[in-house]
């Protein structure tokens, strides 16, 4: 039986598909650190690209937003409307959100380059993704804080700045941001999940190389959630997705790819196991104000590729390499989905996946938990 993936991510084979329109820059978001962001696609100029691809498509790409479907909470704190794009007819359905972290632009860049190729190339690869998987793609969840270049959205009344990949929980629900895109998931039901976003720079340990991304499940494979979860299905599936994504990129020249840990050499490093990210949300089942009553849930992993608007090294080199980078990860991964190649991974090759020695589980339900010898 084929399990799905919600893909967030930020992410060519073709050259054609990193030439876009939405480089030419006008108007652009403020920033609050040291980083020309002259280059990043903006909140209008992602509108401008989606409808341009939109007419392009003949029909095969949806762009609609959350108010015209007729949502209750359907805008961001400020008032801007919420964009999906929808392409493909199969019957397996993938989400993947980019940008929630407003400062964090690959997600928005790397999702409308994946969906150009989608319009533009008719290869059976590319076909076979098509007809096998229906792709709802959010390319900028956090408009607000995109357009703020800052990782969080401000409420509207009171100012407040919440991360709104810490708001799918019981206790949260404060940005209508939160609510919008939850009740959206809710009615979709995906099958699969991905989740785009940076971190800082980051070398190995060991090598002391460069990593330009690394691979991460928020609730551990091991820890103290996943395997408890679907008698083990997710810790497997989550696995065998970044096991064929590694595979994929591994050999693609100038990336160094590793598994996702925080902390540092000094202080040790950790796995997380957060439950109150949107991914964990999705594969905990979160039945919030009874819009899932049924629990739906399905797995669910994230990218994270180095460099981020805040440490201001976005260099134009590395990012055009990032974003082609995830691109890659993105097509191979729905190509693995579609062709259920992906669950011919082996989940145990996830142990090769380079990673620092760890000492526990950074957690937000208990705490820090260590690893048991």
């Amino acid at each position: 039986m084929r399990k799905v993936l919600i893909l967030l991510v930020s992410v060519s084979m073709l050259l054609t598909v990193f030439s876009s329109p939405v480089l030419a820059k006008k108007n652009h978001p403020s920033t609050e650190g040291n980083t020309n962001i002259s280059s990043i696609v903006t909140y209008d100029e992602m509108i401008d690209e989606l409808k341009s691809l939109e007419k392009r498509s003949k029909g095969e790409l949806e762009v609609f937003t959350l108010d015209e479907l007729g949502y209750e909470n359907s805008q961001s704190e400020q008032n801007r409307d919420l964009y999906v794009a929808k392409i493909g007819n199969g019957p397996e359905k993938v989400w993947i959100q980019g940008r929630i972290h407003g400062n964090e632009p690959y997600g928005t860049e790397s999702t409308l380059k994946l969906l150009k190729m989608y319009v533009q190339n008719q290869s059976p690869k590319y076909q076979k993704v098509l007809d096998e998987l229906t792709l709802y793609v959010i390319p900028m969840y956090n408009p607000d804080g995109s357009e703020m270049n800052i990782r969080h959205t401000e409420l509207s009344e009171s100012g407040d700045r919440i991360d709104l990949n810490r708001d799918w929980t019981e206790e949260g629900f404060e940005a209508v941001e939160s609510k919008a895109w939850y009740s959206y998931w809710a009615d979709v039901q995906p099958d699969f999940g991905i989740d785009i976003h940076h971190q800082g720079l980051k070398t190995d340990p060991e090598t002391e190389e460069a990593i330009t991304m690394s691979l991460g499940v928020s609730l551990a494979p091991g820890g103290p959630t996943l395997p408890n979860i679907k008698d083990g299905l997710y810790e497997d599936v989550t696995r065998q997705a970044q096991v064929h994504v590694y595979d994929s990129l591994k050999d693609y020249g100038y990336t160094n790819i590793d598994r996702y840990t925080v902390g540092n050499s000094s202080n040790g490093f950790s796995e997380i196991d957060i439950h109150g990210g949107v991914v964990s949300a999705m594969m905990l089942g979160l039945n919030y104000d009874n819009l899932n009553e049924d629990h739906h849930s399905h797995p669910a992993i994230f990218f994270e590729t180095s460099g981020n608007t805040r440490d201001g090294n976005l260099g134009q080199r590395a990012r055009g390499h990032n974003i082609k980078q995830n691109v890659l990860g993105l097509q191979e991964l729905l190509h693995g989905l579609a062709t259920d190649e992906v669950y011919d991974a082996d989940p145990e090759r996830w142990a090769e996946i380079p990673m620092p020695d760890t000492i526990g589980y950074q957690t937000d339900h208990s705490g820090f938990i260590p690893i048991e010898n």
